[in-house]
């Protein structure tokens, strides 16, 4: 609907009347005649005119009468109010600031809706000489008909209504108007027609509970029929003979063995008897061949290599030969040195100062020196149970950890749009080991820079400033969220570059995935995949390196297991034949990437740090980031 909300608002004093729909939250209603009125006043005493300009008085006291007869207020809730002043009265309509699908049919309700609460004041009032003392007079009338008013009247209701303002019944206001618009209009009335409604119903639940059967006569036909057809055709007897007797039926057994057993060759020959029908489709190879189904081959343009000029994409196209998969590959997707074609190399991530991370994991040679000497510390007599059982590290202080997602979207080698959000979950002492004590520590952030937004959840943080936070709960056995955030676009980190090409020549496309890592990051990327969604189920596909084809989702998945910080970027590909030509239009591909990370470092550089240096009153466990929505088109 366009009107929200209708108000009686005075020049000088409180609110005489305020009428909302039901669904329409009240406090809102208020707010946006609050901020008209503080709008309101603040034009008023703005307007200082210097005193040649006496001409000017003719427009009114306030300014607001020489607009045009609507102002928008609010600053994060914007609301449309449509004003009409009346003697000494605003009336106020309140819709939305904007409405996207008509705004000019949107703001012409709410004024037709404003003029018809103005004829309903003028005529409450007796005249235009409208004061909130007149109005307080006929306050139930007033307000019943700006109801009727706010949810829609047309003009025959609306002259029923201000006829019957000033009298003595409320109700026939209210419940007359609706039959006048009908005559009005030539229509019948509910108690003319209703009759109608009910036959309709009557006839209804009739043919609902209504069961057709067949006369006795037509079954009995019917299963006389049936007895003759299904009879066996005996052999001709003498009229002397007697009937033979029936055999009282014998109730088989369901798992005993097939008479067929015991005459194996009529088993196998009885299929092959011989018909004339058989004789002659045998004679007509034609009609052999009619009823066999082959599968529809490509046409014959995909067979043939097709040679492209295309930059960057020089070489020989073919249709379905896929045996030599190194020069074909190879050729169809030369030139491409430098990753993503040049302009996205790995060293645009790097903003500063590059950093010498050294990797502190464990070698495969350290690794056996470390086995083998546990094996001799249990050769030396060790205990078994210590090598077999990990003790778990028992919980004596609160845990922290903070879980990042990063969405981004590249168009080609362009990022088009970027968001990190996070959370920071703390996990208390469990109900039992805290003996009914709170958890109650402070911390600090560091690396907020680039934070766009924060949102606290106040029952278990307080903010201290300074980067400075202190929690108190009572404790649970569930992780709580007690900070969410996001950050800037152009200080969101990115963990992964990547770019999708494609070419569709004729009825063959072709497509590749380049990807290049952050050599920024603290630790490899692991267990990465990459996901392209096919516009059509291949019947032929060729591959590199080796893929799993999902045919029920068009889905190409490529698992890999390590992506190095630096090197050349790699390279995933893809060809098939389909059956839209190139000159009908290109094909729509997607390439998605699902990768996750779990370790002490965090995507963003946040860092939870204790409020004083010495003593660290929490644990700080895994922190984690993974792709929520990571895809280029």
């Amino acid at each position: 609907m366009a009107c929200l909300a209708i108000s009686l608002q005075p020049v000088n004093g409180p609110d005489i009347l305020l009428q909302t729909r039901s669904w329409f939250p009240v406090s809102r209603a208020l707010a946006a005649v609050s901020a008209f009125r503080l709008a309101r006043l603040h034009l008023a005493r703005g307007k200082q005119q210097p005193a040649s300009h006496t001409s000017l008085d003719a427009i009114g006291d306030d300014p607001l009468a020489a607009g045009s007869g609507q102002l928008v207020v609010g600053v994060e809730s914007q609301y449309r109010v449509v004003y009409r002043l009346v003697n000494s009265i605003y009336v106020l309509g309140v819709t939305t600031a904007a409405d996207h699908a008509s705004p000019a049919v949107h703001a012409f309700a709410v004024a037709d809706a404003v003029n018809q609460a103005v004829d309903v004041v003028v005529a409450a009032c007796r005249g235009i000489d409208v004061t909130p003392e007149k109005v307080h007079r006929k306050y139930p009338e007033v307000y019943l008909a700006l109801d009727l008013v706010l949810h829609g009247v047309g003009s025959v209701r609306l002259t029923q209504i201000l006829a019957t303002i000033h009298g003595d019944n409320l109700a026939r206001m209210v419940n007359s108007s609706p039959d006048a618009e009908a005559r009005a209009r030539g229509a019948d009335s509910w108690p003319t027609v209703e009759h109608l409604a009910q036959d309709r119903h009557a006839a209804r639940d009739a043919f609902t509970g209504a069961s057709f059967e067949l006369p006795m006569e037509t079954l009995a036909a019917g299963d006389e029929f049936s007895a003759s057809s299904l009879a066996p055709t005996a052999a001709a007897t003498t009229g002397d003979e007697a009937p033979p007797e029936e055999a009282p039926p014998v109730e088989k057994d369901p798992f005993a063995a097939s008479d067929m057993i015991s005459k194996p060759e009529e088993a196998l020959v009885g299929g092959f008897k011989k018909n004339k029908e058989t004789a002659l489709v045998v004679a007509d190879p034609a009609a052999a061949l009619a009823g066999l189904e082959v599968t529809t081959l490509p046409p014959a343009e995909a067979t043939k290599p097709t040679f492209i000029g295309v930059e960057g994409f020089e070489g020989d196209y073919g249709g379905i030969e896929f045996g030599n998969e190194e020069a074909s590959l190879a050729e169809a997707f030369e030139g491409f040195n430098a990753p993503f074609g040049g302009g996205l190399d790995a060293s645009e991530f790097v903003t500063t100062t590059k950093k010498d991370h050294k990797d502190k994991s464990i070698t495969g040679l350290e690794l056996l020196e470390m086995s083998s000497g546990q094996a001799r510390n249990a050769a030396a007599g060790s205990p078994l149970e210590n090598l077999l059982v990990t003790k778990s590290t028992e919980m004596t202080v609160p845990e922290l950890c903070i879980v990042e997602e990063i969405n981004a979207e590249f168009k080609e080698s362009i990022l088009a749009r970027v968001g990190l959000k996070g959370t920071i979950f703390l996990r208390t002492l469990p109900p039992k080991k805290a003996a009914g004590r709170d958890t109650e520590f402070s911390f600090r952030l560091e690396g907020t820079s680039g934070m766009k937004r924060a949102a606290l959840q106040s029952t278990v943080l307080s903010n201290l400033e300074n980067g400075l936070f202190h929690v108190k709960t009572p404790s649970k056995e569930e992780p709580i969220p007690i900070m969410k955030y996001s950050f800037l676009p152009k200080h969101s980190p990115l963990p992964l570059r990547i770019r999708l090409v494609k070419r569709h020549s004729g009825t063959l496309l072709s497509l590749m995935i380049h990807y290049a890592s952050n050599p920024m990051l603290p630790q490899p990327l692991s267990n990465v995949t990459f996901i392209v969604k096919l516009p059509v189920d291949p019947t032929l596909l060729n591959v590199s390196p080796k893929a799993v084809l999902n045919r029920a989702e068009r889905e190409l998945r490529w698992h890999i297991s390590d992506i190095p910080l630096k090197g050349p970027a790699g390279r995933l590909r893809a060809r098939m034949p389909v059956d839209q030509d190139s000159k009908d239009g290109e094909l729509e591909v997607v390439g998605m990437v699902k990768f996750a990370y779990q370790g002490p470092f965090t995507l963003s550089g946040i860092k939870l740090c204790p409020a004083i240096n010495s003593t660290s009153q929490f644990n700080e466990v895994g922190h984690t980031f993974s792709s929520r929505s990571y895809r280029c088109i």
